[in-house]
């Protein structure tokens, strides 16, 4: 039978000092006499053997450590953009990567399963509950880009853009047939620079027809839309995740600015800077009237040092365009009416 006792019963009996009985028994058990030393006739001596255990299987071999496991879990997919991020940006990815079930069903509440839906956002699927991918990492990152790293209103931003996706129908306007001679002139995509990104022509004076284009603002906003859609598209998010703008403003004049072009140029403004975070690698204006340049420079106090630093007011004519773009992007990737030696559009 084993018997209970507490700590102080334990203590107590180890230090109590022995009993004159207790004493001699205790001597008595431990002398060995000769006699019970030997070994006596007919026993077998016990012989202890070290016996080995079973051998380790093979999958126990290869299997990898715990701690191995743990850092192949936290070990981040990687490409050429993510490699780019500094250590402040993937404490800020990891924070905000997190909160996407929770995203999604604040964007989407009316759909039970939001927080656990993939969501196709510019050609690249986010599982928000499987979001450690290298190209999601790279779309997540431009709206942390756009607020500072701020992982809360990175989310608001995100939260934000979804919402406004689905109710301008996005996919829609993508799919939905624009008249040819109305818009067909006004936007081009064509060559890349020097670092791979593609390029987009934005040809504000090319129909003069300006009822045709801006009477309905919101057919221009889902065209412009549509054009910023197809621009993306050019983007792969692995090597390059943003584009350079040419604003072209030949043939605009103070007659081109109505009260319907500058609503539209106001939404789209809106639009772009609210739900299309940092595309933008370089942008030129060329061709400007002198009207428009002293316009940018009023406002120029009222953009932040990033934005002004990517962008750039030229003059008129190849020549001087040529002498502005030319060290960025390719002479054959050019077109001959920008400075460069490609046919174009």
């Amino acid at each position: 039978m084993t018997q209970i006792v507490d700590s102080k019963t334990v203590s107590a009996a180890a230090t109590a000092p022995e009993s004159p009985v207790e004493h001699s028994a205790l001597a008595a058990a431990t002398t060995t006499t000769p006699e019970a030393a030997a070994p006596q006739p007919g026993a077998t001596p016990t012989v202890l053997e070290d016996t080995p255990g079973p051998e380790p299987t093979p999958s126990a071999l290869n299997a990898p450590s715990v701690i191995e496991a743990m850092l192949e879990d936290d070990k981040e997919p990687q490409n050429l953009l993510t490699e780019k991020f500094t250590e402040a940006e993937w404490k800020a990815l990891k924070e905000f990567r997190s909160t996407l079930p929770e995203t999604f069903k604040e964007a989407f509440p009316e759909q039970n399963d939001a927080g656990s839906t993939s969501y196709d956002l510019w050609g690249v699927t986010v599982n928000p509950l499987k979001p450690k991918d290298a190209r999601i990492s790279v779309v997540l990152m431009k709206f942390l880009r756009a607020r500072n790293l701020s992982p809360a209103e990175a989310k608001e931003m995100l939260i934000s853009t979804l919402r406004w996706r689905k109710s301008f129908k996005v996919d829609e306007a993508m799919k939905e047939k624009f008249p040819e001679d109305v818009f067909g002139k006004l936007g081009k995509t064509y060559g890349r620079d020097k670092y791979g990104h593609p390029i987009a022509y934005n040809l504000y004076g090319a129909n003069k027809d300006l009822d045709a284009v801006f009477s309905d603002t919101q057919r221009f906003l889902r065209w412009r839309v549509a054009f910023m859609e197809e621009s993306i598209a050019l983007l792969d998010f692995e090597t390059v995740d943003q584009m350079v703008q040419i604003h072209d403003y030949e043939g605009v004049s103070m007659s081109s600015r109505t009260q319907a072009s500058k609503t539209a140029a106001s939404e789209a403004s809106s639009i772009f800077q609210g739900h299309y975070p940092e595309f933008l690698a370089k942008k030129f204006f060329v061709n400007v009237p002198s009207f428009l340049t002293w316009i940018f420079w009023i406002f120029k106090p009222l953009l932040s040092a990033a934005t002004v630093a990517k962008m750039n007011v030229v003059g008129s004519g190849p020549k001087v365009i040529g002498t502005a773009l030319l060290p960025l992007i390719p002479a054959d990737q050019l077109p001959k009416r920008y400075g460069g030696d490609a046919d174009g559009f």
